[in-house]
């Protein structure tokens, strides 16, 4: 039994194999077996005495059970540590319950995680109304920041406009900023629905003829990155680059964005997508550096 290795399912192998080359471990994967009925039956290999879990999880409904049975299957298979490496954590969204009715789906979903893993990583996860992942997982959890991976990819000396989709973003917005050597700025947004924004602002007349680079957490929908982009462009904006650390959107959503005048959509690879440009192993390699100590 080795001492560390990363473990993931085969969809994940190509990221998770650059966090293992990153640590220099080895990389097992899980095979996965569905019932007739739909159950699943994960099947793990021998596991490390630390192992490493990378499990990013977009399409969470279709990935929880299989996870948190593989953990049960890992910890009889000999892991004394389990550790989940999850760059895209779900159902951060609903932090709060916002209509009658409505469950507050992070106090329900990520204890359920924590109780399966010792320790937690994921990146830029999105805490518009959560301080603290460790109190609500129960174990200890980091959240990287992605700005130092994926500003150098769209760096210059040309002091860009750096624009966020809202108030929320405007700590994220601000470091994007130090790191571009640009201006920060802010959309007010309301939103109705999905797919339902208006956003407002009091600085579009600073925009013309410069470039911008437009930033999120998330683009699921698009809508609120489109109307962006599409306010920007009718400004005068000299380009608009868009950067967003998780990709969820489908390629309607992104032509769509690129037609209200998106010149360049990047990514990191938390989520597998055509956009992806950043690679994230370097950071979370670095984040799990302790995991190697003897």
């Amino acid at each position: 039994m080795s001492d560390v290795a990363v473990h993931a399912f085969a969809e994940d192998a190509a990221p998770a194999g650059r966090l293992a080359a990153a640590l220099g471990v080895p990389l097992a994967l899980a095979q996965l077996h569905r019932f007739p009925d739909g159950e699943v039956l994960p099947t793990v290999a021998a596991a490390a005495v630390s192992t490493l879990v990378y499990r990013s999880l977009n399409r969470p409904d279709e990935k929880l059970i299989s996870l948190l049975l593989a953990a049960d299957a890992w910890r009889r298979a000999g892991a004394r540590r389990l550790v989940l490496v999850a760059p895209y954590l779900c159902y951060l969204r609903q932090d709060a319950v916002f209509a009658p009715g409505q469950p507050l789906s992070r106090d329900v979903i990520l204890p359920l995680i924590g109780a399966a893993f010792d320790r937690v990583v994921t990146v830029q996860g999105h805490l518009h109304r959560t301080s603290d992942l460790t109190e609500v997982l129960g174990v200890p959890t980091q959240n990287l920041g992605a700005v130092a991976a994926m500003a150098p990819l769209l760096a210059g000396d040309d002091n860009p406009l750096i624009v966020g989709p809202d108030a929320e973003s405007a700590p994220w917005v601000a470091e994007w900023a130090t790191q571009l050597r640009g201006q920060a700025a802010t959309f007010q947004k309301e939103r109705a629905g999905d797919r339902d924004v208006h956003l407002t602002s009091d600085w579009l007349h600073q925009v013309r003829g410069r470039r911008v680079v437009l930033v999120d957490d998330v683009a699921s929908s698009g809508a609120t990155l489109t109307q962006a982009a599409h306010l920007l462009d009718h400004a005068g904006a000299a380009s608009i680059d868009v950067a967003v650390v998780h990709a969820l959107l489908g390629s309607r959503a992104e032509a769509s964005l690129r037609r209200a005048g998106a010149r360049r959509i990047i990514s990191s690879d938390s989520v597998t997508h055509p956009t992806n440009a950043a690679n994230l192993a370097p950071l979370l390699a670095r984040a799990l550096e302790d995991e190697l100590a003897p």
